[in-house]
């Protein structure tokens, strides 16, 4: 029985993995006959995942969309992808409700070593903004769960760094914290080679590693991680800063819980309030606006304006 409940976990995970599988090809990789694969699928159908098979010789098998959403199987690395992806979401004031309940049924069925690399990850995060303007940047997870542990055991780090210009270095720090940024994950961390702080972006280090040396924490010049880190992404990113200012008619509490730190909300009573930004594109700030869902007033800059009226003309040809 165990053989067979095994078997028809890996033929599940086969399925997910492929969008079409040829029966020969499949019964194949499981090393069964024809006449076992169809009954594992039966089994599998029983459990509720619709396999849609094609008769023939040269017939095959593909896991269909189903009216419910049955179990997924997913291994160490897509686990910890899962999770760290939604806990980064909910942190940055996304998902509300529901990215908790599927955080909460993640962690519940995480082995207890996998556990303990999210709870890495968690106590070593600092959330910085809900949104950003740049590209999704992919994260090796092992990497990230090695800073982590870093961050939370005050260890010193060694890691192999691709800099914006393609210059490969070295570089041995003692880590501080991570911060979210948007679509990208970052490393502030003090240099011992260059004596200094120094803000990483983690989808550009390989081979991290822990030296097993550790340090008593320095105290930083800066009391905000995310605002250090936010100050350095900025003042290196290509191309002109635009001075965002928009009065909007919603209470300060409102629109602060919208932005995040990544703004500044200062009130002008109790159902408006002035917002204020510094950023390298106008995408963001007009898609906070968008989701506010309040009136507002640009004051500037002029382009913001200009985008806010392109935008408008847009959504009203698109009614008629």
């Amino acid at each position: 029985m165990a053989n067979t409940s095994s078997r028809t976990l890996r033929l599940l995970s086969l399925l997910q993995a492929r969008r079409y599988w040829p029966g020969p090809a499949l019964a194949d990789r499981l090393g069964v006959s024809a006449r076992t694969l169809r009954r594992d699928v039966d089994r599998l159908r029983e459990l509720g995942y619709p396999v849609d098979a094609n008769p023939g010789v040269d017939g095959g098998y593909a896991l269909a969309p189903g009216a419910s959403l049955p179990p997924l199987v997913v291994d160490d690395d897509e686990a910890m992808a899962l999770a760290v992806a939604i806990q980064s979401h909910v942190a940055g004031g996304g998902s509300g409700e529901a990215g908790l309940r599927a955080l909460t049924k993640i962690t519940q069925v995480m082995p207890r070593r996998l556990r303990a690399r999210l709870k890495a990850v968690s106590s070593a995060t600092t959330p910085a903004a809900p949104w950003s303007s740049g590209t999704e940047a992919p994260v090796d997870h092992v990497v990230l769960t090695t800073l982590a542990l870093g961050c939370r055991d005050a260890e010193r780090l060694r890691f192999a760094y691709r800099a914006l210009s393609g210059a490969r270095s070295e570089r041995l720090v003692e880590p501080l914290q991570l911060v979210p940024l948007g679509h990208r994950w970052y490393l502030v961390a003090y240099d011992l080679d260059r004596q200094d702080w120094r803000t990483f972006r983690i989808d550009r280090i390989t081979a991290a590693e822990g030296t097993g040396t550790p340090f008593a924490p320095r105290r930083p010049p800066f009391d905000d991680v995310a605002a250090f880190v936010r100050a350095n992404v900025l003042g290196s990113a290509a191309g002109d800063k635009h001075q965002v200012e928009v009065i909007i008619e919603a209470p300060a509490e409102t629109v602060a819980a919208h932005v995040g730190r990544w703004a500044q909300v200062q009130a002008r009573g109790t159902t408006s309030c002035t917002l204020t930004m510094e950023t390298d594109s106008l995408d963001g700030p007009l898609f906070t606006l968008g989701a506010i869902g309040a009136e507002f007033t640009v004051v500037g800059p002029p382009e913001l304006k200009a985008l806010v009226l392109e935008r408008g003309a847009l959504f009203l040809r698109s009614v008629g």
